[in-house]
């Protein structure tokens, strides 16, 4: 039985709804939470980035003074509106919905936050790899299911820290538990067999498992590619 569900029948349910409404109390973005790590692992060259999936455009708009361009890109309707909105005074940012493969490279950082899970990770990989200059980044922030021992231990220690790490950032409760804002889908594949897909396109790839049951993923295209 997953660790999850063992957990949501533990005590009748009790432990889980407790942990719920205090996790309400005291919410925070998990997404968010990792734009930090891609503005501290961004490459030399700075000149274009490509954020795909960008949502309401957080991270489009973080990109924006360190890139001479960055292009934010969201099949989403609302969410582009979110996008243009929170960046209309930044000169170098479009935002579109047309289809990210088509976008206009190359680019020397290439992004996805709680993305890549939505596509066909094999073919989405390749694009991104296309689409990179050599010598670009791929950083990306992901959800996968838990299936091995490893993934349920950092299960246990995600959903242990979680309400800690939301009273860290915040403190005072919240009035109302907010909405997920964010078209959202499960995940389907678990890590081990992700690291695999990921090393077979982008060898040398870093995959770590992270707190908030999350995991990044970081590549450098070879400034000579292999054939």
């Amino acid at each position: 039985m997953a660790l999850r569900t063992w957990a949501g029948e533990f005590a009748g349910g009790t432990v889980v709804k407790a942990m719920a409404e205090l996790n309400a109390r005291h919410p925070w973005s998990h997404n968010d939470h990792f734009h930090s790590w891609i503005l501290a692992n961004l490459p030399e060259r700075r000149r274009a980035a490509l954020d795909v999936g960008c949502g309401r455009g957080d991270l489009v708009a973080a990109l924006s003074p360190r890139f001479t361009t960055v292009h934010g890109n969201d099949r989403d309707e609302e969410m582009r509106q979110h996008a243009a909105a929170r960046c209309a005074g930044l000169p170098n940012v479009t935002i579109d919905g047309g289809s990210w493969i088509d976008a206009t490279g190359p680019f020397d950082l290439v992004t996805m936050v709680a993305v890549l899970h939505h596509l066909d990770v094999a073919d989405a990989l390749v694009q991104v790899r296309r689409l990179l200059q050599p010598g670009g980044r791929f950083l990306a922030v992901g959800l996968a299911p838990p299936r091995s021992a490893a993934d349920h231990l950092w299960d246990l220690a995600s959903a242990a820290t979680n309400p800690v790490i939301g009273f860290v950032k915040h403190p005072w409760p919240a009035a109302e538990a907010p909405s997920a804002p964010f078209p959202v889908k499960d995940p389907t594949m678990p890590l081990d067999e992700l690291r695999e897909v990921v090393l077979e396109t982008m060898p040398g790839a870093t995959i770590r498992r992270r707190l908030g049951f999350r995991h990044t993923i970081a590549w450098t295209k070879p400034a000579v590619e292999q054939r």
